[in-house]
């Protein structure tokens, strides 16, 4: 468009200076003119750094042009611009039934190019819808053959086999298909409300079985203590002191002590030697 407005620009000032002697060869310039710019400006294409350019000749495929300026015969040559860009695509929300027979929901989006763009064109009519069509076939059939507790689990290892099938499918394309992701699962409400249930039993299997669990060490650790305190005569003293002074000093707390531990050294002595003799 710029070098058609430039040329005509042009166009336009040679035939008023020409016009002013001759209006006559003045007119016949500027007409003149005007069809080359036509010409030229048509023969004259661009392609941006991220467009190539399929170029026909009455039909038949000539080139692949671009990016850049680059010329074409008027009429007789014509262009097709593909983006080369990588593409997002939505892959729409599908109804699958799973292995084990529990209808979802899933949507996911596609992630491709084109890599041969003269495969893309002359090849397929329309790359772009034929590729989404072939991404929610191939994840139906895929989501098919899994079991829900698969989907849930294994969403990456779908999505590459989801990939798979897709690429397998377009062989030929002249595409390029970088990656596919599953988005959203949506299940039915009343199977949400029972895996909620079954994933709080499940918690509240695992919190009774770490409370027992703790019960056993603190039984095992409390007998390992008695054990040590029986060896050591004193020992049983220094513990009622230290939870005597754990209690802290506010007069809130008050203490009461029946038997002296002392006493009850002295008795378990006795009743020691007493049982000597006997043996």
């Amino acid at each position: 468009m710029l070098i058609f407005v430039l040329l005509l620009l042009v166009g336009a000032a040679l035939a008023t200076i020409v016009g002013q002697n001759n209006p006559v060869a003045g007119t016949l310039l500027a007409l003149g003119w005007l069809i080359a710019d036509v010409i030229i400006a048509n023969g004259v294409r661009m392609a941006a750094q991220w467009e190539r350019a399929v170029v026909f000749r009455l039909g038949k495929y000539l080139e692949t042009r671009g990016p850049g300026l680059f010329l074409v015969i008027p009429i007789v040559d014509t262009v097709t611009l593909v983006d080369t860009r990588i593409r997002t695509m939505d892959i729409p929300s599908q109804q699958v039934i799973t292995k084990d027979n529990v209808p979802v929901k899933i949507n996911g989006v596609i992630f491709f190019r084109v890599d041969k763009v003269e495969d893309a064109i002359i090849k397929v009519q329309d790359y772009r819808y034929a590729i989404s069509q072939y991404a929610q076939t191939a994840l139906r059939d895929v989501i098919g053959q899994m079991s829900l507790d698969q989907l849930l689990s294994e969403r990456e290892q779908i999505a590459k086999m989801i990939k798979k099938a897709v690429v397998d499918d377009t062989v030929g394309w002249g595409l390029d298909v970088t990656g596919i992701n599953i988005q959203d699962v949506d299940m039915p409400e009343d199977l949400k409300k029972m895996m909620s249930r079954q994933a709080s039993a499940e918690r509240e299997k695992r919190a009774t079985i770490t409370k027992a669990q703790g019960d056993r060490e603190a039984a095992d650790n409390l007998s390992a203590a008695a054990e040590t305190m029986a060896k050591s005569p004193g020992a049983m003293q220094l513990r009622t002191l230290q939870t005597i002074d754990g209690l802290g000093p506010t007069a809130s707390n008050t203490v009461v002590i029946a038997v002296p531990v002392e006493l009850m050294e002295t008795v378990k002595a006795l009743a020691a030697k007493a049982i000597r003799p006997a043996d």
